[in-house]
């Protein structure tokens, strides 16, 4: 990327970043009534009482996708074709948010127009072939589909895996590891600091990621040591392939919390399930974005750290409105936009 174009970007990312919510901002939204938000966020949808729940709450969700992704159509202008590989391999979840939605569908038989009502409208650089999809008559075709196009590696392990064991589980797994396996390939392509850069914030992504795979499978799913271990993506970061060996093996989920190195193991002291450690572990990332946001040197890693945060704000929202539209008291509707820490009793990971 040229000079101008790297000052550009980060021009962008900087302007783009006073949109995002901080607590104060979120304190003060979640007092606003459903008309408030309606007209906050633009979203005509919320205030049609003629509409179900149900639909109004699948609406919103589908507009607050489309704010991010006309974010991420913004800072893809200035990259080149590295930067903007990275990004849109990123975006491409919502992809495979699709693609599994389309395999339940051939799965369990669902009607199409379910289906249909149910998938993410997306712009063309990360949207799936659907008509060829919907014309395909069993899972195993539906991947042989998406094989021929930019998701050719990640259909082509979940097509071998799905045939090794027909279980819908161990595909959607699949799936989850070669997308984050290709955003690590994706990140392996840039040079000198700014590679830096970028395994630093990818290596938190995925020490993430992969902690709270690693003791869902384990312990939630009763996976042995190696079959859990297959699962993961070894982070750049803490969580490298020689550790997450070493964990994989650790009997015990808080043996194996005690196990994980600085600053993981503090912070995730005394955790007794698995959402209590997804939610710790989501803020340490929140903050890794954060730090790269505010004082990163390099245009990339920055817009990528912007559109993780935003992506977060985004759920906040749409929690807030769910909330609203089930009729939920202030006080779950505060944890839900992390307001306040949740209290629950129970400490059963497993469960989880």
């Amino acid at each position: 990327m040229s000079a101008t174009a790297e000052t550009y970007l980060k021009t962008r990312v900087s302007i783009m970043s006073e949109r995002l919510l901080d607590a104060r901002a979120l304190a003060e939204i979640g007092q606003l009534t459903l008309p408030a938000l309606a007209e906050r966020f633009d979203l005509e949808t919320l205030v049609d009482d003629q509409l179900p729940p149900r639909v109004r709450a699948r609406a919103v969700e589908q507009a607050l996708i489309q704010l991010l992704l006309a974010d991420l159509a913004v800072l893809l202008r200035p990259m080149d074709a590295t930067g903007g590989s990275l990004l849109l391999a990123w975006a491409r979840k919502y992809a495979l948010f699709n693609l599994k939605t389309l395999i339940r569908g051939k799965v369990y038989e669902l009607d199409q127009g379910e289906i249909r009502r149910q998938l993410y409208d997306l712009p063309e650089r990360v949207r799936l072939p659907h008509q060829e999809l919907f014309r395909a008559e069993n899972v195993l075709e539906l991947l042989r589909v998406l094989e021929t196009g930019p998701l050719r590696l990640i259909a082509r392990q979940a097509r071998e895996s799905y045939e090794q064991r027909r279980e819908p589980f161990v595909l959607e797994a699949a799936l989850d590891q070669r997308y984050y396996a290709e955003l690590a390939r994706t990140a392996s392509r840039f040079q000198g600091e700014e590679a830096q850069a970028v395994a630093q914030l990818l290596g938190a992504v995925l020490d993430r990621t992969s902690l709270l795979w690693l003791l869902r499978f384990r312990f939630a799913f009763g996976f042995s040591p190696s079959e859990a271990f297959y699962q993961l993506v070894p982070s750049t970061r803490l969580l490298h392939r020689e550790r997450l060996l070493r964990l994989a093996n650790v009997d015990g989920f808080e043996e194996l919390l005690d196990a994980l190195p600085a600053p993981l193991d503090r912070l995730l002291a005394g955790c007794g399930d698995l959402s209590e450690v997804q939610r710790r572990s989501n803020g340490l990332l929140l903050e890794e974005c954060r730090r790269i946001l505010a004082r990163g040197r390099f245009g990339v890693p920055r817009a990528l750290a912007y559109l993780i945060l935003r992506e977060q704000n985004m759920r906040l929202v749409y929690a807030l409105i769910q909330g609203r539209l089930l009729g939920l008291s202030q006080e779950v509707v505060d944890i839900a936009i992390d307001l306040v820490e949740p209290k629950c009793p129970t400490r059963l990971p497993a469960a989880a």
